[in-house]
């Protein structure tokens, strides 16, 4: 897991170890980055289900209910499968968008 800091946005990129793992890893640190927006980069690895995804949907609840912005980018699943309540888009620029456009919301009372 390497994480990365880019003003108000830790991006966490994941290499080798599975989801579960990273999910847990993440919930220990999250008092480190619970007032950032977050982007997890999973295009490392080789193969993601729906179940995998999942296992972030309680992270991303928590995140974005404290009016953070909360985003997965990953181009190796099947976007149309994906929950509503969770963002995963395919790359790392449009999650920066994904997030310039939920600040923007937020500031406007959204």
């Amino acid at each position: 897991m390497i994480i990365d800091q880019d003003g108000n946005i830790s991006i966490i990129t994941q290499e080798k170890a599975t989801i579960i793992e990273l999910v847990k890893k993440i919930q220990a640190l999250y008092p480190k980055f619970k007032n950032n927006n977050i982007i997890i980069a999973l295009s490392y690895l080789n193969k993601l289900s729906l179940q995998d995804i999942v296992e972030f949907l309680e992270l991303s609840n928590t995140h974005r209910a404290a009016n953070h912005s909360f985003v997965i980018v990953s181009d190796k699943i099947d976007l149309d499968i994906v929950p509503d309540e969770i963002v995963v888009v395919p790359t790392i620029q449009e999650a920066y968008d994904i997030i310039e456009m939920e600040e923007m919301e937020r500031d406007l009372g959204f």
